[in-house]
């Protein structure tokens, strides 16, 4: 019989799944208590967070939500990042982190309903930013709009130009 305790751990798991965008589950161990906190820190500014849950509640989460297995991956110590926004600043913030510091081990994640590998983490860490993507797309929108502007005020700066040189020339004379 589950302890009320564990109940409830197991509901708040269940929400914060269901409430954020994603999720990357990582491995922490050998990781000091002055790296988890810097850890915790660069996730929370990157538009993430860092639980550390049991596997076995994480398991029973899990499962009562009909999500496709991770038995695999909560295996030792894990951390959960959830993601409450734009996947790829966080995924940015983990996998830098992990270049850095070694005894993270990124294990895998779960975007848009689907267990994605940690080769696919790095991927989805190497994408521009929501922002960054915006900002390309709107660019190469307005640039055939700057390229007919151009265009079509061409005729009217020659006639400019040569009525000024026709003006200097005559005052010169």
């Amino acid at each position: 019989m589950p302890t009320p305790a564990k109940t409830e751990i197991v509901s708040q798991i269940k929400a914060r799944i269901t409430e954020s965008s994603g999720m990357i589950m990582a491995d922490y161990r050998g990781l000091s208590v002055k790296d988890m906190q810097d850890f915790r820190r660069k996730v929370r500014e990157s538009g993430g967070e860092v639980k550390i849950y049991k596997n076995r509640l994480a398991d029973i989460a899990i499962r009562e939500l009909a999500m496709p297995s991770m038995d695999e991956y909560l295996q030792g110590p894990t951390a959960f990042i959830f993601i409450l926004e734009d996947p790829i600043a966080p995924a940015k913030a983990i996998v830098d982190f992990a270049k850095e510091h070694k005894a993270l081990e990124v294990k895998c994640g779960f975007i848009e309903n689907a267990v994605i590998d940690t080769a696919r983490v790095k991927v989805m860490a190497s994408l521009p930013s929501r922002e960054e993507l915006v900002a390309q797309f709107m660019g190469a929108l307005l640039s055939p709009v700057r390229g007919f502007m151009s265009m079509a005020n061409a005729p009217a700066s020659a006639l400019a130009r040569t009525m000024r040189a026709v003006a200097d020339q005559k005052a010169a004379a």
